[in-house]
Protein backbone atom coordinates (compact mmCIF):
# COMPACT_ATOMS: atom_id res chain seq x y z
CA UNK A 1 0.00 0.00 0.00
CA UNK A 2 2.82 2.30 1.06
CA UNK A 3 4.22 1.38 -2.56
CA UNK A 4 1.61 2.60 -4.34
CA UNK A 5 0.63 6.03 -2.87
CA UNK A 6 4.85 6.81 -3.20
CA UNK A 7 4.42 5.71 -7.09
CA UNK A 8 1.53 8.14 -7.41
CA UNK A 9 3.51 11.01 -5.77
CA UNK A 10 6.41 10.17 -7.96
CA UNK A 11 4.51 10.15 -10.90
CA UNK A 12 2.87 13.70 -9.51
CA UNK A 13 6.21 15.02 -9.02
CA UNK A 14 7.89 13.57 -13.08
CA UNK A 15 4.81 15.22 -14.52
CA UNK A 16 5.08 18.72 -12.56
CA UNK A 17 8.67 18.60 -13.69
CA UNK A 18 7.74 18.17 -17.75
CA UNK A 19 4.94 21.07 -17.21
CA UNK A 20 7.22 23.72 -14.57
CA UNK A 21 6.59 26.50 -17.34
CA UNK A 22 2.68 26.05 -18.10
CA UNK A 23 0.23 27.16 -15.63
CA UNK A 24 -2.67 25.78 -17.51
CA UNK A 25 -0.99 22.07 -17.52
CA UNK A 26 -0.30 22.18 -13.60
CA UNK A 27 -3.39 23.17 -13.07
CA UNK A 28 -4.91 20.02 -14.82
CA UNK A 29 -2.49 18.07 -12.86
CA UNK A 30 -3.75 19.52 -9.83
CA UNK A 31 -7.44 18.16 -10.63
CA UNK A 32 -5.60 14.66 -11.55
CA UNK A 33 -3.79 13.94 -8.48
CA UNK A 34 -5.84 16.03 -5.49
CA UNK A 35 -9.00 16.60 -7.10
CA UNK A 36 -12.30 15.26 -6.11
CA UNK A 37 -11.70 12.50 -8.21
CA UNK A 38 -8.00 12.43 -8.52
CA UNK A 39 -5.60 9.63 -7.80
CA UNK A 40 -4.79 10.38 -4.16
CA UNK A 41 -8.70 11.32 -3.11
CA UNK A 42 -9.35 7.97 -5.30
CA UNK A 43 -6.79 5.87 -2.86
CA UNK A 44 -8.31 7.56 0.55
CA UNK A 45 -11.80 6.07 -0.53
CA UNK A 46 -10.27 3.14 -0.70
CA UNK A 47 -8.25 2.69 2.67
CA UNK A 48 -11.47 0.94 4.51
CA UNK A 49 -11.32 -1.93 2.09
CA UNK A 50 -7.85 -2.86 3.71
CA UNK A 51 -7.07 -5.09 6.93
CA UNK A 52 -7.80 -2.95 9.86
CA UNK A 53 -4.10 -3.02 11.18
CA UNK A 54 -3.04 -1.35 7.98
CA UNK A 55 -5.78 1.82 7.58
CA UNK A 56 -3.82 3.93 9.92
CA UNK A 57 -0.55 4.14 8.45
CA UNK A 58 -2.36 4.03 4.87
CA UNK A 59 -4.28 7.13 5.79
CA UNK A 60 -1.31 8.40 7.49
CA UNK A 61 0.53 8.40 4.33
CA UNK A 62 -1.84 9.47 1.78
CA UNK A 63 -2.82 12.64 3.99
CA UNK A 64 1.33 13.69 3.73
CA UNK A 65 1.05 12.89 -0.11
CA UNK A 66 -2.21 14.99 -0.68
CA UNK A 67 -0.69 18.11 1.05
CA UNK A 68 2.77 17.71 -0.48
CA UNK A 69 1.47 17.56 -3.91
CA UNK A 70 -0.92 20.44 -3.29
CA UNK A 71 1.88 22.32 -2.25
CA UNK A 72 3.76 21.41 -4.86
CA UNK A 73 1.28 22.30 -7.60
CA UNK A 74 0.55 25.66 -5.74
CA UNK A 75 4.33 27.40 -5.44
CA UNK A 76 4.85 25.65 -9.08
CA UNK A 77 1.98 28.54 -10.25
CA UNK A 78 3.39 31.04 -8.01
CA UNK A 79 6.87 30.83 -9.16
CA UNK A 80 5.62 30.93 -12.90
CA UNK A 81 3.56 33.65 -11.80
CA UNK A 82 6.11 35.99 -10.06
CA UNK A 83 8.61 35.29 -13.22
CA UNK A 84 6.16 36.33 -15.51
CA UNK A 85 5.57 39.64 -13.05
CA UNK A 86 9.48 40.42 -12.79
CA UNK A 87 9.68 39.92 -16.98
CA UNK A 88 7.43 42.65 -17.29
CA UNK A 89 8.76 45.25 -14.74
CA UNK A 90 12.37 44.59 -14.92
CA UNK A 91 14.87 47.54 -15.54
CA UNK A 92 17.33 47.40 -18.11
CA UNK A 93 20.17 49.09 -16.33
CA UNK A 94 22.07 49.55 -19.13
CA UNK A 95 19.35 51.76 -21.41
CA UNK A 96 20.40 56.00 -20.74
CA UNK A 97 17.88 57.31 -17.76
CA UNK A 98 15.29 58.97 -19.09
CA UNK A 99 15.36 63.12 -18.76
CA UNK A 100 13.50 64.89 -16.16
CA UNK A 101 12.61 68.71 -17.34
CA UNK A 102 13.51 71.09 -15.00
CA UNK A 103 11.84 73.96 -14.44
CA UNK A 104 12.96 77.54 -14.67
CA UNK A 105 12.23 81.03 -12.93
CA UNK A 106 9.05 82.65 -14.34
CA UNK A 107 11.02 85.58 -16.43
CA UNK A 108 9.23 88.10 -14.41
CA UNK A 109 11.50 86.57 -11.52
CA UNK A 110 14.08 86.71 -13.34
CA UNK A 111 14.16 90.76 -14.24
CA UNK A 112 13.34 91.39 -10.78
CA UNK A 113 16.34 89.54 -9.13
CA UNK A 114 18.73 91.53 -11.93
CA UNK A 115 17.15 94.53 -10.94
CA UNK A 116 17.47 94.19 -7.27
CA UNK A 117 21.44 92.45 -7.78
CA UNK A 118 21.95 95.93 -9.77
CA UNK A 119 20.70 98.34 -7.27
CA UNK A 120 22.27 96.37 -4.16
CA UNK A 121 25.65 96.26 -6.16
CA UNK A 122 25.04 100.62 -6.00
CA UNK A 123 24.65 99.98 -2.14
CA UNK A 124 20.51 99.82 -1.85
CA UNK A 125 19.31 97.41 0.62
CA UNK A 126 16.14 96.17 -0.25
CA UNK A 127 12.36 96.54 1.56
CA UNK A 128 9.06 95.29 1.67
CA UNK A 129 5.99 96.23 2.90
CA UNK A 130 2.31 94.99 3.22
CA UNK A 131 -0.12 94.87 -0.33
CA UNK A 132 -3.04 96.24 1.69
CA UNK A 133 -2.64 99.35 2.82
CA UNK A 134 -4.22 102.02 4.61
CA UNK A 135 -4.80 105.26 2.49
CA UNK A 136 -2.66 107.35 4.53
CA UNK A 137 0.76 105.22 3.43
CA UNK A 138 -0.88 104.74 0.06
CA UNK A 139 -1.74 108.47 -0.70
CA UNK A 140 -1.87 111.22 2.16
CA UNK A 141 1.62 110.71 3.21
CA UNK A 142 3.13 110.79 0.01
CA UNK A 143 1.12 114.62 -0.34
CA UNK A 144 -1.73 113.35 -1.69
CA UNK A 145 -4.55 114.34 -0.02
CA UNK A 146 -8.52 112.94 -0.16
CA UNK A 147 -9.23 116.07 -2.58
CA UNK A 148 -6.33 115.86 -4.98
CA UNK A 149 -6.45 115.32 -8.71
CA UNK A 150 -3.37 113.18 -9.02
CA UNK A 151 -5.18 110.29 -7.28
CA UNK A 152 -7.44 110.26 -10.68
CA UNK A 153 -4.51 109.04 -12.03
CA UNK A 154 -4.62 105.70 -10.30
CA UNK A 155 -7.43 104.06 -9.89
CA UNK A 156 -7.33 102.17 -6.93
CA UNK A 157 -9.21 99.16 -5.66
CA UNK A 158 -11.08 100.06 -2.53
CA UNK A 159 -11.57 97.53 0.43
CA UNK A 160 -13.19 100.31 2.85
CA UNK A 161 -13.02 103.56 2.63
CA UNK A 162 -10.03 103.91 4.53
CA UNK A 163 -7.64 100.79 3.44
CA UNK A 164 -6.94 100.01 -0.22
CA UNK A 165 -4.70 97.56 -2.16
CA UNK A 166 -1.38 99.52 -3.14
CA UNK A 167 -1.07 101.42 -6.16
CA UNK A 168 2.80 101.64 -6.03
CA UNK A 169 5.48 100.71 -3.15
CA UNK A 170 5.90 104.03 -1.89
CA UNK A 171 4.26 102.91 1.09
CA UNK A 172 7.27 101.16 2.17
CA UNK A 173 9.53 104.31 1.69
CA UNK A 174 7.17 106.30 4.51
CA UNK A 175 7.23 103.22 6.83
CA UNK A 176 10.71 102.85 6.39
CA UNK A 177 11.80 106.69 6.80
CA UNK A 178 9.39 106.82 9.42
CA UNK A 179 11.40 104.01 10.99
CA UNK A 180 14.60 104.87 10.20
CA UNK A 181 16.55 108.33 9.99
CA UNK A 182 18.79 109.27 7.64
CA UNK A 183 20.57 108.32 5.06
CA UNK A 184 18.15 105.78 3.68
CA UNK A 185 18.94 103.41 0.66
CA UNK A 186 16.43 101.50 -0.17
CA UNK A 187 14.46 100.07 -2.99
CA UNK A 188 11.26 98.05 -2.68
CA UNK A 189 9.69 95.54 -5.13
CA UNK A 190 6.80 94.07 -5.12
CA UNK A 191 3.18 93.71 -6.14
CA UNK A 192 0.99 96.32 -6.59
CA UNK A 193 -2.76 96.79 -7.90
CA UNK A 194 -4.61 99.06 -10.12
CA UNK A 195 -7.55 99.01 -11.95
CA UNK A 196 -6.84 98.61 -15.68
CA UNK A 197 -6.57 95.71 -18.06
CA UNK A 198 -5.23 95.84 -21.59
CA UNK A 199 -2.04 94.67 -24.07
CA UNK A 200 0.03 97.10 -21.36
CA UNK A 201 -1.63 96.96 -18.14
CA UNK A 202 -2.87 94.42 -15.85
CA UNK A 203 -5.00 94.44 -12.53
CA UNK A 204 -1.60 93.13 -10.63
CA UNK A 205 1.46 93.89 -11.79
CA UNK A 206 4.87 94.47 -10.37
CA UNK A 207 7.01 97.51 -9.18
CA UNK A 208 10.72 98.31 -8.32
CA UNK A 209 10.41 102.02 -6.34
CA UNK A 210 13.23 103.13 -5.05
CA UNK A 211 14.72 106.06 -2.38
CA UNK A 212 17.97 107.62 -1.66
CA UNK A 213 18.03 110.47 1.23
CA UNK A 214 21.05 111.61 2.60
CA UNK A 215 22.80 114.99 2.67
CA UNK A 216 23.75 117.02 -0.41
CA UNK A 217 21.70 114.70 -2.84
CA UNK A 218 21.34 115.56 -6.11
CA UNK A 219 19.14 115.75 -9.40
CA UNK A 220 22.52 114.94 -10.54
CA UNK A 221 23.06 111.83 -8.53
CA UNK A 222 19.77 110.36 -9.31
CA UNK A 223 20.97 111.00 -12.88
CA UNK A 224 24.18 109.14 -12.66
CA UNK A 225 22.46 106.10 -10.25
CA UNK A 226 19.77 105.55 -13.16
CA UNK A 227 21.94 105.73 -16.17
CA UNK A 228 24.10 103.52 -14.25
CA UNK A 229 20.80 101.15 -14.17
CA UNK A 230 20.02 100.91 -17.87
CA UNK A 231 23.02 100.31 -19.50
CA UNK A 232 23.23 96.91 -16.72
CA UNK A 233 20.17 96.11 -17.60
CA UNK A 234 20.33 96.65 -21.27
CA UNK A 235 23.28 97.83 -22.63
CA UNK A 236 25.80 101.01 -22.95
CA UNK A 237 24.60 101.59 -26.22
CA UNK A 238 21.50 102.44 -24.66
CA UNK A 239 20.76 106.28 -24.15
CA UNK A 240 18.32 107.72 -22.02
CA UNK A 241 16.63 111.27 -21.71
CA UNK A 242 14.55 112.87 -19.12
CA UNK A 243 11.26 114.61 -19.56
CA UNK A 244 9.83 117.25 -16.98
CA UNK A 245 6.78 115.72 -15.60
CA UNK A 246 4.62 115.70 -12.64
CA UNK A 247 4.34 113.69 -9.60
CA UNK A 248 2.75 114.72 -6.37
CA UNK A 249 5.60 112.93 -4.70
CA UNK A 250 8.75 114.47 -6.11
CA UNK A 251 9.39 117.70 -7.13
CA UNK A 252 11.13 118.36 -9.51
CA UNK A 253 9.59 115.02 -11.26
CA UNK A 254 10.91 113.16 -14.66
CA UNK A 255 9.91 110.38 -16.83
CA UNK A 256 13.06 108.74 -17.84
CA UNK A 257 13.17 107.44 -21.39
CA UNK A 258 15.48 105.29 -23.32
CA UNK A 259 16.70 104.64 -26.81
CA UNK A 260 14.18 102.37 -28.55
CA UNK A 261 15.64 98.89 -28.21
CA UNK A 262 13.64 97.42 -31.18
CA UNK A 263 14.68 100.40 -33.50
CA UNK A 264 17.98 101.78 -32.24
CA UNK A 265 16.25 105.09 -32.49
CA UNK A 266 15.27 105.08 -36.01
CA UNK A 267 11.34 105.09 -35.56
CA UNK A 268 8.89 102.34 -34.95
CA UNK A 269 5.55 100.88 -34.34
CA UNK A 270 7.02 99.83 -30.67
CA UNK A 271 7.56 103.40 -30.19
CA UNK A 272 5.34 105.15 -32.52
CA UNK A 273 7.85 106.57 -34.34
CA UNK A 274 9.31 108.67 -31.98
CA UNK A 275 12.95 106.34 -31.00
CA UNK A 276 12.55 106.94 -27.49
CA UNK A 277 10.38 104.19 -24.67
CA UNK A 278 9.42 105.21 -21.16
CA UNK A 279 10.66 103.13 -18.72
CA UNK A 280 10.30 104.87 -15.24
CA UNK A 281 9.54 107.95 -13.67
CA UNK A 282 11.69 109.78 -11.25
CA UNK A 283 12.36 113.21 -9.23
CA UNK A 284 13.65 114.71 -6.07
CA UNK A 285 11.55 113.74 -2.80
CA UNK A 286 9.22 116.21 -2.35
CA UNK A 287 9.73 118.66 0.94
CA UNK A 288 6.18 117.84 1.95
CA UNK A 289 6.99 113.97 2.13
CA UNK A 290 9.81 114.57 4.59
CA UNK A 291 7.76 116.29 6.52
CA UNK A 292 5.25 114.08 7.00
CA UNK A 293 8.20 111.29 8.30
CA UNK A 294 9.60 114.56 10.40
CA UNK A 295 12.93 114.47 8.31
CA UNK A 296 14.99 117.92 8.42
CA UNK A 297 14.47 119.47 5.11
CA UNK A 298 17.14 121.95 5.75
CA UNK A 299 19.60 118.78 6.07
CA UNK A 300 18.19 116.29 4.05
CA UNK A 301 17.80 115.69 0.19
CA UNK A 302 16.61 112.62 -1.76
CA UNK A 303 15.25 111.34 -4.62
CA UNK A 304 13.23 108.32 -5.59
CA UNK A 305 12.19 106.31 -8.48
CA UNK A 306 9.48 103.61 -9.69
CA UNK A 307 9.31 101.20 -12.62
CA UNK A 308 6.73 98.37 -13.57
CA UNK A 309 8.90 95.56 -13.77
CA UNK A 310 6.82 94.32 -16.46
CA UNK A 311 7.56 96.88 -18.76
CA UNK A 312 11.25 96.01 -18.15
CA UNK A 313 10.72 92.36 -19.19
CA UNK A 314 8.53 93.50 -22.13
CA UNK A 315 11.55 95.46 -23.17
CA UNK A 316 14.28 93.44 -22.89
CA UNK A 317 12.53 89.80 -23.87
CA UNK A 318 10.30 91.78 -27.49
CA UNK A 319 6.87 90.62 -25.48
CA UNK A 320 4.31 92.99 -26.76
CA UNK A 321 1.53 91.52 -24.80
CA UNK A 322 2.11 92.16 -20.84
CA UNK A 323 -0.98 89.64 -20.40
CA UNK A 324 1.25 86.59 -21.58
CA UNK A 325 3.05 86.36 -18.37
CA UNK A 326 0.22 86.02 -16.57
CA UNK A 327 -1.70 83.10 -18.90
CA UNK A 328 0.54 80.74 -17.73
CA UNK A 329 1.39 79.37 -20.99
CA UNK A 330 4.26 76.61 -21.10
CA UNK A 331 5.07 77.29 -24.84
CA UNK A 332 5.23 80.97 -23.63
CA UNK A 333 7.07 80.76 -20.59
CA UNK A 334 9.74 77.63 -21.84
CA UNK A 335 11.65 80.22 -24.07
CA UNK A 336 13.03 81.75 -21.37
Amino acid sequence: MENSIEKIKQEALKKLDEASSDIESIKALSVQYVGRKGFVTQFLRNISKLPKEQRPLAGKEANQVKQFLENAFSQAIARIEMEKNSLSDSIDVSLPGRPVRLGTLHPITQITRQICDIFTNLGFEIAEGPEVETDYYNFEALNVPKDHPARDMQDTFYISENIVLRTQTSPIQIRVMEKYPPPVRIIAPGKVYRCDSDLTHTPMFNQVEGLLVDKDVSFGDLKGILTTFVHEIFDEETSLRFRPSFFPFTEPSAEVDILCVMCRGKGCRVCGHTGWLEILGAGMVHPAVFENVKYDIKQYTGFAFGMGIERIAMLKFGVDDIRKYFENDLRFLRQF
